[in-house]
């Protein structure tokens, strides 16, 4: 640092304080973000005061009003007009307020709300002496197979825990997307990052499975994190500010105020390509590309199955609104640097989650890959660089979320002796045993399969349209031939599940309370009316796709 910084900081330093102003905080436009951290605090008090068989009927209505609210409040800003005419930052520049962050917000809103229904799922267990038990822990701080963790079984005890645990979780991915400043974005990104490590580790059943996915999930979103953070100090030397316009406009040169103390480093290119690099790098982990994927198997197979449908689709929402508008808002004057790379990442991401997926035997497993394949076909959107690629990842995103949560909630229903029953040859058969449950899953699969008239092809058309007349022509012959490839290992679960013969010690098909109805009933909705009418909601992520800068 030259002698004239250091003398500037001393000066600026020694100046007298003569005012501090009260911060600026636009109560209402944060609104949805409040709601759901002041229902996630309540419900941290619940845990401590309301007895323990209150505790789980407390919990699920408490969550359950405060993402409905905070939906509501969504709703009502966009019919205000914060998602078009009134955009703007809130909370001193830290947020935006703007069509895609309402729109990806109401998304994971609704997914939570669906995902609750899975987490309250309880069902009758043998060795819980007939209590009705959900898919957690019975006493998360339990060693798995001690006396105090079986004593805690046969009590029908729950962890209760989770329902704030998802809160939290939501009001992180509710800011992520939304950030307008790195700061606030890597603020979310833990706040929403450490309950999921947390809730992966509460299987009731296969408890150390569990907790291994939930250490390499932390393991590697730590790493994850680090690079994230080291980024945003690299690209605070570059630009001297955190703020993302402020940033767009030392990419863009237009930038007239240097500050003395990183006069040195500002303007510098190379901590911006860097430091930009190892943003993106942090949020392709969350996406689950590759190569940045090798958590998403093992995780998505060890974590309890109402966790990983929740975190499948609504981390990646969130995920890919922040990737979203670090490239448009952010990164724009660097397309030709960044477009190459994210041609390179979204090709082996769908042909790598594509033709590994068929190698597959364990239906979770399976289902991680195809998520890390979708990825690839978001990707695709978002290479675009146009209004019509961002309206068409945040239509995408939201057929997928629901698609996901239902056919998860499915995978909770086909039980054995030792719990969920997610080896593919224990699936064989399941038309026969079970035809309603075994058509529903069918719906699924041909939605993520892209078929016509589901969710999934209008998804994939509206991201290969927006990519093709963005000049990205080969990546959608590309994705045409990943998303044939995926439609193999799709249709051969179908054919497994109705053309083979049930086996003698198979798997049962639990009955599934009115709650895990109701997940996969949307699911099944959703699926259907935005395959056979989808120009409403494409209408709706068109108007919605415009960024405040």
């Amino acid at each position: 640092m030259s002698a004239t910084a250091v003398h500037s900081l001393w000066t600026t330093a020694a100046d007298p304080i003569s005012k501090i102003d009260a911060p600026k905080i636009e109560y209402g436009q944060l609104s949805p973000t409040l709601i759901v951290v002041g229902a996630a605090i309540v419900g941290v008090l619940v845990e401590a005061f309301v007895p323990r068989k209150q505790r789980y009927y407390v919990q699920v209505f408490l969550s359950a009003v405060a993402l409905a609210a905070a939906f509501a409040a969504v709703v009502a800003l966009a019919a205000d007009g914060y998602a078009t005419t009134k955009a703007g930052i809130a909370a001193m520049g830290a947020i935006a307020v703007d069509g895609p962050a309402l729109f990806l917000q109401g998304t994971i809103l609704l997914a939570g709300l669906v995902g609750l229904f899975t987490f309250a799922e309880r069902r009758l267990d043998p060795e819980a002496h007939g209590n009705r038990v959900d898919s957690f822990a019975a006493q998360a701080a339990s060693v798995p197979g001690s006396d105090s963790e079986k004593a805690a079984v046969k009590a029908g005890f729950t962890t209760t825990e989770v329902f704030p645990l998802l809160l939290f979780a939501v009001a992180g991915m509710l800011i992520f997307p939304a950030a307008n400043d790195l700061l606030t974005l890597f603020v979310a990104l833990e706040v929403f990052s450490l309950p999921l490590y947390l809730m992966c580790a509460l299987a009731r059943r296969k408890r150390l499975m569990s907790q291994e996915a939930a250490v390499k999930y932390f393991l590697l979103g730590a790493f994850a994190s680090a690079f994230t953070l080291f980024g945003i100090a690299l690209l605070y030397g570059y630009a001297g500010s955190v703020s993302y316009a402020t940033i767009a406009q030392v990419v863009d040169g237009t930038v007239t105020n240097v500050d003395p103390a990183l006069a040195d480093t500002m303007g510098n290119d190379a901590l911006l390509l860097i430091g930009g690099a190892m943003i993106v790098m942090g949020l392709l982990f969350k996406v689950g590309a590759v190569p940045f994927h090798m958590w998403t198997p093992d995780v998505y197979q060890g974590a309890p199955t109402p966790v990983t449908g929740f975190m499948a689709a609504a981390t990646k929402v969130a995920a890919f609104g922040a990737l979203l508008r670090l490239l448009y808002v952010v990164l724009p004057g660097l397309r030709w640097d960044w477009r190459p790379v994210m041609w390179g990442v979204a090709i082996v991401t769908m042909l790598g989650g594509a033709i590994v997926a068929i190698t597959q035997t364990d239906i979770k497993r399976l289902l991680a890959y195809s998520s890390i394949a979708h990825a690839g076909f978001i990707l695709a959107g978002v290479i675009a660089t146009t209004p019509d690629g961002v309206s068409s990842v945040l239509f995408y995103l939201a057929a997928y979320s629901f698609v996901t949560i239902g056919a998860f909630a499915v995978v909770t229903l086909v039980r054995d002796a030792g719990g969920e029953a997610t080896h593919l040859s224990k699936w064989a058969g399941l038309g026969r045993r079970s035809p309603l449950v075994a058509a529903v899953f069918a719906v699924f699969l041909l939605a993520f399969a892209g078929i016509p008239l589901t969710s999934g092809f209008a998804g994939k058309f509206a991201v290969f349209k927006a990519a093709a007349e963005g000049g990205a022509a080969p990546l959608v012959v590309v994705g045409v031939i990943s998303s044939a490839i995926a439609a193999f290992f799709y249709i051969r679960v179908i054919v497994l599940m109705f053309f083979s013969e049930p086996r003698p010690e198979g798997p049962t098909v639990a009955v599934p309370s009115p709650l895990t109805m109701t997940a996969i009933g949307v699911g099944v909705a959703v699926t259907l009316v935005l395959g056979v009418a989808p120009q409403y909601f494409l209408d709706l992520a068109n108007q919605a796709g415009v960024f405040v800068r």
